[in-house]
């Protein structure tokens, strides 16, 4: 080993070596060090033990979601079980607006596809300060596909659910439709949201910036998917009655229309209808006009349909009998400075006869031997003036004025059907009452197996007496002999009312309608219809609405199995008398 291996150092050759560094220095870059890592351990112990519950949940507003699990909506069914709305998967795209490149060309086959223009997607894409940007909501599964294919970065697609409606048009004011999150908005849809919408369930998850799920964080809750809704809907009677409707209206050159079918044994709606309509599963620049349920929100005066009640009422009271003659010449009366006339003088005229030629008149003589209390417990007790003990968005109760209020001339008028107001839901309720011998049934959307409880208003005899009477108006010398129908016996009352509008009534402007029952011996239906507005000639209800209610009775009754009480054909004269209002 070499002799410079063994050289002692000599630190004094260094200056910098040789020089003594002062203790109190050396001490405070220990002390440094050590208050360095106190502080760090302190902090760590901040972080970890008491602000633990702060961190963390800064963490997770950061990065930790709770993702909602959509419960599947229930179904809603015919009385047959058919569908008439269902959910479908269908998928939603979004997008990251900072990861797409705005300049790629397939921007335009995705807009193609989600049929938008171009410019209105990149707009959609211009904001790059989101992280999330719907694009289109709920588009069809081979348009998802499509979108996918074209593989652009940036845009991705999420699974939703969107209802279809198989029956369109003829169900919608009965089904409803829902929004875009899956929320009621009209018609059952709304009414039973709660029911069909079920529980959605949860997912706690932490996602990435770009939105993948990396891990799980607590158990999944599962949805509770919503349970199916049966109506007392039939599909076919449905469809049926909305086609003959909508050829009504349109030969009318008619504003609207409404129609509605009842079962008489159960209360079971078995048709509401309204025309015009639209398409739920297309619902793109919709109208008011559209979108009203008529059946249920609009409400008018009923004309002539009261008529049947005065009468009842008198015979329960026994004013009067089904042969009593009544002296309607020379078909007009005067009340306290006010005529009330009828369309045509008639003379002398039963009381069968007064209801079969709708004599305001003779209607007017009977009702003003009772007292205004008892007329409008008459009404009240047929569902008038109330709200129908239905689920239904927007229906009215109509307008019975309190009869302390009335004076004489109201009091002439209402037993006609003018002063008050009444739904075509509400009149077809309240004929009920005929067609179960004096009791009146509770309508009900939904399915029902069991036989309705009734509320006694008339007795039998006098129900089946003004029953036979019903039938009269269809018959030779009635005023609606176009209500016969092929194979069955039908009963029924016109109406017509002039429009209001303001505090008068419109010029040129009526509403006509019918309401019935058949078969008459053993009624198993009740059938209401009515007419906005007809404006090709023809207004009274029996010329423009019993046609609709024939048609609907002949098929509805098929469709129920109901056997044939007529041999013959109905007796269909070419001249209809006119009613009077």
């Amino acid at each position: 080993m070499s002799k410079a291996s063994h050289r002692a150092i000599n630190y004094s050759a260094s200056p910098l070596l040789a020089s003594k560094t002062p203790v109190w220095r050396s001490k405070f870059i220990v002390a440094a060090l050590a208050l360095a890592f106190a502080g760090l351990a302190g902090r760590a112990a901040y972080v970890q033990v008491i602000g633990n519950d702060f961190f963390q949940r800064q963490g997770e507003v950061r990065f930790a979601r709770t993702l909602e699990l959509p419960a599947n909506r229930g179904r809603v069914l015919d009385r047959n079980g058919l569908i008439l709305a269902s959910s479908v998967v269908a998928q939603s795209i979004w997008a990251i607006p900072e990861d797409v490149d705005k300049a790629d060309p397939k921007l335009k086959d995705l807009a193609k596809l989600l049929e938008m223009p171009l410019a209105d997607l990149k707009k959609k894409l211009a904001n790059e300060d989101k992280t999330f940007v719907w694009v289109k909501r709920q588009v069809d599964e081979p348009v998802a596909k499509n979108i996918a294919a074209l593989n652009i970065k940036g845009i991705y697609q999420r699974r939703e659910y969107k209802r279809q409606y198989p029956e369109g048009e003829a169900a919608a004011h009965v089904v409803g439709f829902t929004n875009v999150e899956d929320r009621g908005q009209e018609g059952v849809e709304l009414a039973f949201e709660k029911q069909l919408a079920g529980k959605a369930g949860s997912r706690r998850v932490i996602k990435d910036r770009l939105g993948h799920v990396v891990e799980d964080v607590r158990d999944v809750i599962p949805p509770v998917d919503g349970p199916d809704l049966q109506l007392s809907i039939d599909s076919k009677v449905q469809y049926f009655a909305y086609q003959k409707l909508r050829e009504a209206v349109q030969a009318q050159k008619a504003k609207a229309g409404s129609v509605v079918v009842i079962d008489t044994q159960t209360g079971e709606v078995l048709a509401l209808a309204n025309y015009p309509s639209y398409n739920p599963n297309k619902r793109l620049n919709l109208t008011g006009e559209q979108l009203r349920n008529r059946v249920l929100t609009d409400s008018f005066e009923p004309g002539s349909t009261m008529k049947p009640f005065i009468i009842s009422r008198a015979l329960e009271k026994g004013l009067v009998k089904p042969t009593t003659v009544i002296q309607t010449a020379p078909g007009r009366l005067t009340i306290a400075g006010s005529t009330i006339s009828d369309s045509h003088p008639h003379g002398a005229l039963t009381v069968n006869e007064v209801i079969q030629k709708s004599s305001n008149v003779g209607t007017v003589k009977i009702a003003m031997q009772m007292s205004p209390r008892e007329m409008w417990e008459t009404f009240a007790e047929a569902g008038f003036g109330q709200k129908p003990q239905v689920p239904f968005p927007g229906a009215v109760s109509g307008r019975l004025r309190p009869y302390k209020s009335w004076r004489p001339i109201e009091q002439a008028t209402m037993s006609y059907g003018y002063g008050l107001s009444v739904s075509l839901f509400q009149l077809a309720e309240a004929y009920t009452i005929f067609a179960r011998n004096g009791e009146f049934i509770p309508a009900t959307m939904l399915k029902s197996e069991t036989p309705a409880t009734g509320v006694r208003v008339f007795g039998e005899q006098n129900a089946v007496a003004v029953r036979k009477m019903l039938q009269m108006v269809t018959g030779p010398g009635g005023t609606a002999p176009l209500a016969q129908t092929m194979g069955y016996s039908v009963g029924g009352k016109t109406g017509t009312a002039h429009k209001q509008e303001g505090k008068g009534y419109a010029d040129k402007k009526y509403r006509g309608f019918f309401v019935g029952l058949a078969p008459v011996e053993a009624p198993r239906i009740v059938v209401a219809v009515m007419i906005d507005e007809p404006s090709n000639g023809q207004y009274f209800g029996g010329l423009v609405a019993a046609p609709v209610f024939s048609e609907t009775v002949q098929q509805t009754l098929r469709i129920l199995g109901v056997q044939p009480d007529m041999n013959v054909k109905p007796q269909i004269v070419t001249e209809t008398v006119e009613e009077s209002f």
